[in-house]
């Protein structure tokens, strides 16, 4: 029987009727009810029940008012039973009381589950290592301790859900089996089972499938096919659902008598191959996408926590069910530890999800949400997409998200979410692949998800975390001390960890010397414990031991509201050089009051950043809170300052710009447009938080000067969307203020904008207000700039006569202020209207010229924007060879440089020379390599250029019915972007019209 040993003593059994033998003789555990308790007790595990808890899972609602008087009878019994020549007023060895509860201290390997488990842990080793046999029969052997239905005779609502938890976990390791079974060719063997295990099972698809493929591995073609047909039916008549798609397929599969399906048998393992057989020759392995292995680091001192591991761990285990992907969904109280135990479980699930696991923090209750398309950025960079064909649009990448894991195995871990509609996106769409997601909200709109609220730590539990940090000796020593320490604590795991570090860090400290400094907030704490301030009262408690430099920078650091922070922005928040910066928030970092994220990067956790802040607002004077923002955005224009002046060399706007501190200074331009780039969601956040906080025009002034210093950010085309957001914002701003310092540079920039999406009429309104106030201001940081982005824009329109005029206005402007870099850009622009109106000789010469002093002055990115306008004259003109050479050296700059919208336009304008040489496949290739740069960038004027472009290339090649297809394409994006253009693109479609309905007569 399943309770009984040969090496004799105490087993009891649960994968049946709950029962025990001592020395082979079964016990009479009593009633249903006695036997309900002792159930309980053992698959806690030697962890302790309280009263309140064992009462609740036998009786439920339904207790009876004497119910703790009759628990207490029944605990009395089963010790009696359990220890029968124990003597009397002794204390029991085996059912124990710690603290108001019991716990059932169970010999090793006493446990029928207990001894399941472990050959199921064993079998799948084997699996693993490539023993398919040896892990079947280890499968086999384990599930011959089920003795009918799990905990049969106990009764009580954890009864009834830990019974269909033991039957979930029976059926999906049946599962397994199988299909270990038919890797080893027993297809004809287990029919019999599956037919039986789907009439008991009839929506589980994966037992259908497998079913089906050993129906047809024995050439029983029409019982596999019926099989799917009385599964649909099963599924629409009880779910209203579809079957999913690996039944699908597979039915598809059979259809097509797909010979894939066919048995192969297995490799032998390395330790089975037989004595003196060569190896087989290894083929040379083949291109995979890479394995990601993101989750943070599992803590080494996991505490507890077993049963609700074992419950997820379950859960995942389903993840090759056709019936969906498993979603678990772990809800509860801020610091209650809901991380670690996804992280540790996670790590603990790796075999099961050979092709790697997924992080991301979606920061979901911090000021600054994670938003599903910048995790679904990362996880397609982990998946081995490259950054520069990651799509813009949030449809887009959860659609190239869920094909890539589609036939994969790979663990999601979503950490801190918001809501469901944040998830959402983020889930895996095919069976083989699971999710766990963490978040302080319930989340019951999430589809299919299976929650699991997260209670504190039981008493034990949170004793041995404890005393894992704090160090064992000490708290050995002082056992009473440290139960009250974590009872002050409310059982909360960051709590309980926090305080034990500080008494890790101070040896002369008593583990009794902290109750008195817990004292004063335990009323809180109990009070507290399922809302946010039972965080913020155990965050004060580490809060109240920093030195004060610790302090300070605690509180300081959590004034700016971008994502994390840097060394270097951290350094000037504090007023410090970056070296004690450093030493600070690494101390901080080692008292878990802050975090690495990267080297050299620091961010808080989100209730510790709000439990930061509200002591900041305490503690420092507003006009301190305020220098502190002013340092941080000081530096950060410093640092934009360096990085302009190094892609715009001669420009004017650096020595413009309103700089008070020091920043960070490069070398190159690639190292200076990295820097704009990876700062880039720090560097909006301040300017962002600026806008809202200012409260004077000197104030917003650094915030508006850091847009235009982040010019080169634009043109790389990675952060459109939230140029666009912060210009407005600090427009709105400006004007709130009556700051038209703010008003003329936030409008320069939103102009910028505007005219990259072929806003043109709103650009050039932007455009002429930033004129007007240029003149009556005086100011000279954008004055050659909004005169020449105003003949750009009008020459755009087709207006070439007027864009000249504004042309010749910059160009006095800048041979006045001794600026020729400003005046070679006017030159290189300005070639473009001439030849708008006819002029080709005017054209070639206002862009050799511009190209000739860029490279007099020695402007890279000058001579890189001359050549790219002089290619396009050139290319007009007939000179074609000459036109490739210029905006082939130009590309090379651009691309170097990570400057992706100028890099779209040479590439379109290089094709259009193509064409014009009759090289069409090189105009093809161009052409697409334009197309595809513009929507990685969200450029839709880009696009309709590269798509006509590419149409007339193809054309070339005699493929008309792509060309047609890519000039439609164009068409109908011009005309929603209203670009003139569209005219152009009617004719040409009109003029194809007609001669195809030439061809057809």
């Amino acid at each position: 029987m399943a309770g009984q040993s040969v090496e004799g003593g105490l087993r009891f059994a649960v994968l049946g009727p709950v029962r025990a033998w001592r020395e082979g003789q079964e016990l009479d555990l009593g009633t249903p009810l006695q036997r309900s308790i002792l159930g309980m007790l053992l698959l806690r595990e030697g962890r302790a029940v309280t009263p309140a808890e064992m009462i609740d899972a036998v009786w439920g609602e339904d207790a009876p008012p004497r119910a703790l008087g009759a628990l207490r009878t029944y605990v009395s019994r089963l010790r009696t039973v359990l220890e029968p020549d124990r003597p009397a007023r002794s204390r029991p060895e085996l059912l124990t009381s710690i603290g108001r509860g019991y716990a059932l201290r169970l010999p090793d390997n006493a446990l029928d589950l207990t001894r399941f488990e472990r050959g199921i842990a064993e079998a799948e080793a084997a699996r693993k290592a490539g023993r398919l046999s040896a892990a079947a029969e280890g499968m086999r052997a384990a599930l011959t301790l089920f003795e009918g239905e799990p905990l049969a005779g106990a009764v009580g609502p954890y009864a009834e859900h830990q019974r269909d938890r033991l039957a979930e976990r029976r059926v999906s390791v049946i599962e397994t089996l199988m299909d270990l079974d038919l890797q080893l060719g027993g297809h004809a063997a287990v029919v019999s089972e599956l037919i039986a295990l789907t009439a008991e099972h009839p929506l589980r698809e994966r037992l259908r499938a497998q079913l089906m493929l050993a129906y047809y591995r024995c050439g029983r073609q029409g019982d596999a096919l019926n099989v799917f047909t009385e599964t649909r039916e099963a599924l629409i008549d009880e779910l209203g659902i579809e079957p999913g798609s690996e039944l699908t397929a597979l039915h598809q599969r059979i259809l097509a008598a797909d010979p894939a399906l066919t048995h192969v048998p297995p490799p032998a393992a390395p330790a089975e191959q037989a004595a003196g057989e060569p190896a087989a020759e290894e083929e040379p392995p083949a291109l995979e996408l890479p394995r990601p292995a993101q989750l943070p680091a599992a803590v080494s001192d996991f505490t507890g926590r077993k049963e609700v591991a074992v419950r997820v761990h379950t859960l995942l285990s389903a993840q090759s069910s056709a019936e969906g992907v498993p979603v678990v969904a772990l809800c509860g109280i801020g610091g209650v530890g809901k991380t670690t135990l996804a992280v540790h479980v996670a790590h603990a699930a790796d075999d099961l999800f050979p092709d790697g696991q997924l992080y991301a923090d979606l920061r979901g209750h911090s000021d600054e949400v994670t938003a599903p398309e910048s995790a679904l950025g990362g996880f397609l960079r982990a998946l081995g997409i490259p950054p520069d064909v990651i799509p813009d649009g949030l449809a887009e990448r959860s659609a190239l998200y869920r094909s890539l894991l589609s036939d994969r195995r790979i663990l999601v871990l979503l950490d801190n979410a918001r809501d469901a509609d944040q998830v959402s996106p983020l889930l895996p769409g095919s069976p083989g692949c699971a999710t766990i997601v963490t978040s302080r909200a319930k989340l019951a709109d999430l589809p299919a998800a299976r929650l699991i609220d997260l209670d504190v730590m039981e008493p034990d539990e949170a004793l041995s975390l404890f005393s894992t940090v704090a160090g064992p000796e000490r708290v050995a020593a002082e056992h009473g001390a440290a139960m009250d320490v974590v009872a002050a604590c409310g059982f909360l795991p960051l709590a309980v960890r926090i305080v034990a570090a500080r008494l890790a860090a101070r040896p002369s400290w008593t583990v009794a010397s902290l109750a008195p400094r817990l004292a004063d907030e335990q009323r809180r704490l109990d009070e507290l414990r399922v809302g946010n301030l039972a965080v913020e009262a155990t965050f004060a408690l580490g809060y109240g031991q920093l030195e004060p430099a610790q302090a300070r920078a605690f509180r300081l650091l959590s004034l700016p509201k971008g994502p994390d922070i840097s060394i270097g922005a951290a350094a000037a928040v504090l007023a410090m050089n970056m070296y004690e910066a450093e030493e600070l928030l690494e101390s901080l970092v080692d008292m878990s009051l802050l975090e690495a994220t990267a080297p050299g990067r620091y961010r808080f956790h989100d209730l510790l950043r709000l439990f930061a802040r509200r002591v900041l607002d305490k503690t420092e004077r507003p006009e301190d809170k305020t220098l502190a923002l002013r340092r941080l955005l000081g530096f950060y224009l410093a640092s934009s300052r360096s990085a302009h002046r190094l892609a715009y060399e001669g420009s004017m706007i650096p020595d413009n710009l309103a700089v008070v501190g020091s920043g960070l200074t490069f070398t190159t331009v690639d190292e200076a447009v990295a820097w704009l780039i990876s700062e880039g969601d720090s560097l909006f956040a301040a300017i962002n938080q600026a806008a809202t906080t200012s409260t004077d025009g000197e104030q917003l002034l650094p915030a508006a000067d850091m847009l235009v210093a982040m010019e080169p950010l634009l043109e790389a085309g990675t952060h459109t969307r939230e140029f666009d957001q912060g210009t407005r914002a600090v427009l709105a701003a400006a004007l709130n203020l009556g700051d038209e310092a703010g008003e003329l540079r936030s409008r320069y920039v939103l102009g910028r904008v505007l005219f990259a999406g072929n806003q043109l009429s709103e650009s050039e309104t932007h455009f002429r207000r930033v004129h007007e106030l240029s003149e009556t201001r005086g100011e000279k940081i954008v004055t050659g700039e909004v005169l020449n982005a105003l003949a750009v824009v009008v020459g755009r329109q087709r207006r070439h006569t007027e864009a000249l005029t504004l042309f010749d206005a910059a160009s006095r402007y800048y041979r006045e202020n001794g600026v020729p870099a400003g005046e070679a850009l006017v030159l290189s622009y300005s070639a473009r209207d001439h030849l708008g109106l006819g002029h080709a000789e005017d054209a070639i010469a206002a862009a050799e010229k511009g190209l000739a002093i860029f490279t007099e002055i020695g402007s890279g990115a000058g001579t890189a924007r001359a050549r790219y306008h002089l290619g396009i004259v050139l290319s007009r003109v007939g000179r074609l060879t000459e036109a490739v050479h210029h905006h082939a050296e130009c590309l090379a700059f651009f691309r170097s440089s990570k400057q992706r919208v100028w890099e779209q336009r040479v590439c379109s304008r290089l094709a259009e020379t193509f064409i014009a040489a009759g090289r069409y496949p090189d105009a093809v290739r161009h052409a697409e390599q334009a197309l595809v740069v513009s929507r990685e960038i969200g450029h839709p004027y880009g696009e309709a250029l590269s798509l006509t472009v590419l149409g007339r290339a193809l054309r070339g090649l005699g493929s008309a019915a792509r060309s047609l297809d890519c000039l439609r394409q164009a068409y109908d994006v011009f005309t929603r972007l209203g670009a003139p253009e569209a005219g152009d693109l009617k004719l040409l479609l009109d003029g194809f019209a007609v001669e195809r309905s030439v061809v057809e007569s």
